[in-house]
C-alpha cells in the first residue's frame, strides 16, 4: 500500500512509486522462479539447499559447478554458449577464456554422469555450446 500526501515533493512521490514497482517486480520474480527442486532420471537438484543427489546419493559440487548445472537443468533443452554460461554464472563479461567453462563442464560430467565420455545429462551442441538433455523426463 502506498499513501502519498500533498506535502510530499515530486521527487519523494517518484521515489515511493519506483520503490513500490521494484518491490513488486522482485516479489513477482521470486514467485516466477519458485521452481526449486528439479528431478531427471534419478538426478535430483535442490536449489534451496544447493544439493545434488544421484540415485539418492549426495554429490559434492563446487559453487560454480552447481550454478552451471542448475542453469542448464532449469532451462531444459536451451543451448547456452560458453560466453553465456560465463556471463551468467560468473556475473561478469566473458573474458575469452574458453577453458574455464569447459573445465567445469568436464568436472560436472565426471561427478554426475555414469559414463562421462557419453553424457546423458549435459550435452554438447558442437559449434554452439551446452544444454541439459531435453529428452529427460522431469520427475517433479
Amino acid at each position: 500500500m502506498l499513501i502519498l500526501t500533498f506535502e510530499d515533493s515530486e521527487e519523494e512521490i517518484l521515489n515511493h512509486i519506483i520503490s513500490c514497482v521494484n518491490t513488486g517486480a522482485r516479489a513477482f520474480q521470486v514467485i516466477e522462479n519458485a521452481k526449486t527442486n528439479l528431478s531427471f532420471n534419478g538426478l535430483e537438484i535442490d536449489n534451496i539447499n544447493r544439493s545434488v543427489r544421484k540415485q539418492k546419493q549426495e554429490i559434492d559440487l563446487t559453487f560454480t559447478e552447481f550454478e552451471i548445472l542448475y542453469l542448464l537443468a532449469n532451462n531444459l533443452g536451451r543451448v547456452f554458449s560458453k560466453e553465456q554460461i560465463y556471463d551468467i554464472v560468473w556475473k561478469e563479461s566473458y573474458s575469452g577464456d574458453y577453458n574455464i567453462v569447459m573445465s567445469h563442464i568436464r568436472n560436472l560430467r565426471e561427478k554426475i554422469e555414469d559414463n562421462p565420455s557419453k553424457p546423458i545429462y549435459i550435452q554438447t551442441v558442437w559449434g554452439v555450446g551446452y544444454r541439459f538433455n531435453k529428452n529427460l523426463s522431469s520427475g517433479l
